[in-house]
Parts: C-alpha cells; structure tokens; sequence
C-alpha cells in the first residue's frame, strides 16, 4: 500500500472513532445521571460524571493524533523510484582486413557453428595440430576477438562480438 492510501484509511478509522466516542459518552452520561440522581439527586455533585468527561477528551486525543498521523501520510510526497536501464552494447562488427588467412578461416568456422566450437573441432576442422591452434587461439584472445572457456576436460572458444 501507498503512504497515501494507508492516510485514507487511518483518516476513516479516526473518523469512525470520533462517532463511537459521542454515541459511548451519551449513553454513559445518560446511565450515570440515572446512577447519581438516585443515589445523590444531584448530578453535578457525582464523582462519575466528571470522569466521563476525562474519559471522552482522552479519547479525542487519541483520535487527534490519528488524524495528525494520517494527514502526514497523505501529505508526504513519496519517495522517488529510482529507474536503471540497462543499455545494451551496440556489436561492433570485426575488421578482418587485419587478420591473417588462418585466423580468417578460424573466425568463419566459428561463425559457421553460431558463435561456438570445441577447440578439438576447430583443430580437426582446419587440420591444424594442438601446438599451432593454440597460438592461433592466443593472437586471437590478444586481439579480443576469441574467448576460451574451460569445459571439463575441453575448451570452448567462443566469438566475443
């Protein structure tokens, strides 16, 4: 609930307060005349009656402060929210004029298998031995374009663009 809507709603408790107030303090006003006057016949000379009187102003003030706390509630500017966006990073497309022939045929391989191979495949693939796709793999992790990744006992080389 908004601090708004929980304002309202201890405004109407308030309010249904202030109404059981008056209607307990009239019947009991009019059982305690009924109490003094047959054992004083005096009202105004009967302890009960000023109590009843203590009683319904303490009751006020109890309603009072409800109705200070409520329209705080309903006063009070929220706070703000705060919204992040996240911004995706535009791909930037790779330059491979700077590449070699090997590491050409490497990136197109891996662009053939959407964006991921098993090192041993692309070894198998461009016939070339564990030594040499392992430097090919490290100028391509030099230059950014490649990223390995630890599968058990293989590696995933995956495009990072």
């Amino acid at each position: 609930m908004e601090n708004k809507q929980v304002g309202y709603l201890l405004l109407g408790v308030a309010i249904l307060l202030i109404v059981i107030t008056f209607l307990f303090n009239s019947a009991l006003m009019e059982s305690v005349r009924t109490s003094c006057f047959i054992d004083h016949g005096d009202v105004e000379s009967c302890e009960m009656f000023d109590s009843v009187d203590y009683q319904k102003y303490f009751a006020l003030s109890i309603v009072g402060i409800l109705i200070v706390i409520s329209g705080v509630l309903i006063f009070t500017k929220p706070k703000e929210k705060i919204i992040v966006k996240i911004v995706k990073e535009k791909k930037k497309r790779l330059d491979k004029s700077l590449l070699d022939k090997k590491e050409k045929k490497a990136i197109e391989l891996i662009e053939s298998e959407n964006g991921t191979i098993f090192q041993a495949d692309l070894m198998e693939k461009m016939g070339i031995g564990k030594v040499g796709i392992t430097r090919l793999l490290d100028k391509l992790e030099a230059k950014q374009i490649v990223e390995r990744k630890r599968r058990g006992m293989n590696n995933v080389v995956v495009l990072k663009n």
